[in-house]
């Protein structure tokens, strides 16, 4: 689902059943479904996938937001494993276990540019302008944001979506006796949010992502250009880093950590995707089919 598109599309809550995706469920899940298709209509799935039933059903919903599965339609629970779910999560692909941390960002692009399932985390990543927020404060902002866009939901809805974007990005402050209920997310490891637990204020990180490749950034712009120029060739510096859904805003980078990884793109892509200013504008232009590109800088990335 992409960033521009979703206002049409039914958005989905609560599917992750208050559950953070965790290290091996996505290679799991995705083992399953090429196994069978259908296995998330079998009553039993959770047996075997290994899980509690509620975490079966968690497992779907993140292999759907994060975009490693699709589902054929809304009226059936059978998936198909997509290009890039088969690419990183089988037995020989990429990175089947999340071992390099450019997986990471790759599947946060993929869960922030989600308006579907995803719609809280695109929302506080392209549209919450503040650098801090409670959790009083982004559930505010986000039943606004809600009601500008029809949709109807409960607080109590908007709050437990507001504790599950939390636990994707900080790690739990506090264990249960057995520690299974508070496993942290994949994600905690980006490092994205900061937490301070005396005054319960949380921060983003913004500004350069020193483990964030450039490869990666490159197949994030080429998804927002694809989506966001249609036919046009070129778009400024300006909406890369500020317009909502662009990789800076999802990535929380400032425009001179933009503006370095353009720089290193043009040499990856041997000018394909290049920076030029002209008349005091600069703007990207892209001299390439936008998905070849995308892809191309992945597998270079992973080979």
């Amino acid at each position: 689902m992409n960033s521009f598109t979703a206002q049409r599309t039914r958005v989905i809550f609560g599917g992750h059943e208050k559950f953070t995706f965790r290290y091996g469920w996505l290679k799991k899940g995705l083992d399953a479904v090429l196994e069978n298709p259908d296995i998330f209509s079998q009553e039993d799935a959770f047996v075997t996938l290994g899980v509690g039933k509620n975490m079966a059903t968690s497992i779907r919903y993140w292999m759907l937001a994060l975009g490693i599965c699709e589902s054929p339609s809304e009226r059936t629970r059978t998936l198909l494993p997509t290009s890039l779910g088969k690419s990183l999560f089988t037995d020989d692909g990429w990175d089947p276990y999340l071992e390099d941390i450019g997986s990471l960002w790759l599947l946060h692009w993929q869960l922030a540019s989600n308006q579907q399932r995803g719609l809280i985390w695109h929302l506080v990543f392209s549209r919450y302008f503040d650098i801090e927020f409670r959790k009083n404060s982004l559930t505010e902002f986000l039943k606004n944001q809600l009601v500008q866009r029809g949709i109807e939901t409960t607080e109590g809805m908007i709050e437990r979506e507001v504790d599950v974007f939390i636990r994707t990005y900080v790690a739990a402050q506090s264990r249960n006796r057995d520690g299974e209920e508070n496993l942290d997310c994949p994600l905690v490891d980006l490092n994205l949010i900061h937490f301070t637990p005396g005054d319960g204020v949380y921060r983003f990180d913004i500004g350069a992502k020193s483990s964030l490749p450039s490869p990666i950034m490159g197949y994030a712009i080429s998804i927002f250009l694809e989506e966001k120029l249609s036919h046009q060739r070129t778009v400024t510096l300006d909406d890369c880093v500020y317009s909502p859904g662009s990789p800076g805003q999802i990535f929380k980078l400032d425009e001179n950590s933009m503006i370095s990884y353009l720089e290193d793109l043009e040499d990856l892509t041997g000018g394909a995707l290049r920076l030029q200013e002209t008349a005091g504008l600069r703007q990207v232009y892209v001299h390439a089919a936008f998905k070849n590109l995308g892809w191309d800088l992945l597998r270079k990335y992973y080979a």
